[in-house]
């Protein structure tokens, strides 16, 4: 059994059903606790059950994060970010209040948890988080605008798979203009649903793209291949 505990909240999942139950009998005669059955909602993650498999979104999560940075009658936007930003040269001034935009990349970060393609761009935006330009707070603005198309986008994780493990690896060369750090990014499969993620600059300059992708392979704890 796996018990996960939010001050009142608890989840607990397992693969013995009778051992579960008898956990919560347990649980009930010493707290006297509300069985609520089936996950639904735990701290802004939404769990729906599909015929292929549990669907985990931030739907509620999102619309308020767009809702109290007063986008949601903001335009839409099909893209979150230019493909060539360099935003890393930005000369712009340094925003006044630095707590709103800490705030909003703050949660973003959290949104990351059931939505992998955000990672790269949270990324970016975690950079300056001490003196943020003024053309980062409206990079922020932006993604929230294109998380507005698409808030209910999630995980799915599939009933049947054969429970094989894919790693997929790249790295961008030179990504960083001053310093000349490359990018690594890896995303993790299992059964064809994602399971670990990450972005992150290098620690060392590497001296061809050949060598980046290199570090970026040796990157994550554990390698697999499926």
């Amino acid at each position: 059994m796996a018990l996960l505990v939010h001050v009142d909240d608890i989840v607990l999942a397992g693969n013995d059903t009778s051992a579960c139950s008898q956990f919560k009998e347990y649980l009930h005669a010493c707290f006297s606790i509300k069985d609520l059955v089936s996950l639904i909602y735990f701290l802004g993650l939404e769990v729906a059950y599909r015929p292929k498999g549990l669907l985990l979104s931030q739907c509620k999560y999102a619309l308020e994060i767009v809702d109290e940075s007063g986008l949601l009658g903001a335009k839409l936007c099909a893209f979150p970010m230019e493909e060539n930003h360099n935003l890393a040269l930005a000369t712009g001034p340094v925003l006044d209040d630095t707590t709103r935009y800490r705030r909003l990349v703050g949660r973003l970060i959290y949104l990351t948890i059931t939505c992998p393609d955000l990672c790269y761009l949270v990324h970016i935006l975690y950079q300056f988080m001490q003196a943020p330009p003024e053309e980062y707070m409206n990079v922020a603005y932006r993604v929230l605008r294109h998380i507005k198309c698409t808030p209910d986008c999630g995980i799915l994780l599939h009933t049947h798979n054969d429970l094989t493990f894919i790693d997929y690896h790249d790295s961008d060369w030179g990504a960083y203009p001053l310093s000349r750090h490359s990018l690594t990014g890896y995303l993790v499969t299992l059964g064809g649903s994602p399971i670990s993620w990450k972005t992150k600059k290098q620690a060392t300059v590497s001296r061809s793209s050949i060598e980046a992708k290199y570090r970026s392979m040796a990157a994550p704890p554990v390698s697999w291949s499926g």
